[in-house]
């Protein structure tokens, strides 16, 4: 029989090939399993043993990072579920080893969820407005800190219509949004695709930007920082190198939305996750169920959307205490 690590890189083929998954879930669940078969060593599948696994996770709990750190509790789960996927694909080749149902996640604590209230959403909306620019009497065609606000403008607005995830925004390209229908399809994690919708504000600002958008790159949201050259890339023209627009990345989507939390006055943490959370949260308080919201959102599994339902329980104990028992006496 086939040692560990020979079926590691079935198991990772499999996973490409079969499954459809992302290459960078991919390497995650080689470093993962990689992790844990060089602390067994590489050995057979029988020896994988409840004791074994119970041995490995006290060693991801005292395990130090690169910064002096233990492991966070998500972490540690993330190398077991790893380890159980493994364990489950070993079994339907009737390979034996441990079931897969004998490993058990640590229990976690609820996930905060911030998200924004009205005020505070509406102020980081309109902030990209409010930036003082240097306008020029010119075609704002040729104007960056025009093409900048619109694109922030833009950008805030999608973020909070769509409910997309920041890795999800900066991948898409304009042929991919259908201004005209308002929905376009966007592939989100496990290259699982699905329907997203533009409100108005969104599709208003989208087209303004994009309208006087006068590069060549195919990517929905840009840099337009030629000033300092940064967000800027080298292409070939006509057998010339020249200057062309780079796509955002998550990191400057991040940035962008940080820049207008502050200048909003918000002072507690504000994420493109955050406006992600602010979306679903709106769409529940207003009615919607919670089925649809996990279509939306793409999520896999229901659990994972049932993080909001906090945030809905509270609103109807608001709700409760505001209009119950008013005509009771005291």
């Amino acid at each position: 029989m086939s040692n560990l690590s020979k079926l590691l890189r079935e198991f990772l083929e499999h996973l490409e090939i079969e499954k459809n998954r992302s290459l960078l879930t991919i390497r995650n669940y080689e470093f993962y399993l990689g992790r844990f078969i060089e602390w067994l060593g590489d050995k057979k599948p029988e020896d994988v043993t409840a004791e074994k696994i119970r041995d490995y996770r006290l060693w991801l709990n005292r395990l130090i990072d690169v910064h002096g750190d233990p492991l966070k509790k998500n972490t540690q789960n993330y190398h077991l579920i790893a380890i159980r996927s493994f364990l489950k694909y070993l079994s339907k080749r009737d390979i034996t080893t441990l079931p897969a149902a004998k490993i058990e996640l640590m229990k976690m604590p609820d996930r905060e969820v911030i998200f924004l209230d009205a005020n505070d959403l509406n102020r980081i909306l309109e902030a990209p407005l409010q930036q003082k620019t240097r306008e020029i009497e010119e075609d704002p065609k040729k104007n960056n800190a025009t093409k900048i606000k619109y694109r922030d403008k833009a950008l805030l607005e999608m973020l909070f219509s769509t409910g997309l995830r920041v890795s999800e925004m900066t991948n898409l390209k304009r042929d991919s949004v259908n201004l005209q229908k308002e929905e376009f399809t966007v592939l989100g994690k496990g290259r699982k695709s699905r329907v997203v919708f533009l409100s108005e504000q969104a599709k208003y600002w989208l087209k303004k930007y994009l309208t006087i958008r006068t590069d060549l790159n195919p990517y929905l949201f840009v840099s337009h920082d030629k000033r300092t050259g940064r967000g800027m890339q080298m292409t070939q023209k006509d057998k010339k190198m020249e200057l062309m627009e780079e796509p955002l990345t998550p990191r400057s989507v991040q940035r962008i939305v940080q820049k207008y939390a502050k200048a909003a006055g918000i002072t507690k943490p504000v994420t493109p996750h955050t406006l992600r959370h602010s979306y679903a949260t709106d769409l529940l308080q207003n009615g919607a169920d919670i089925r649809s919201v996990q279509a939306m959102l793409g999520h896999s599994s229901i659990t994972t959307t049932q993080i909001y339902t906090h945030i809905t329980d509270r609103e109807l104990l608001n709700i409760h205490k505001k209009f119950h028992g008013k005509k009771r006496g005291n």
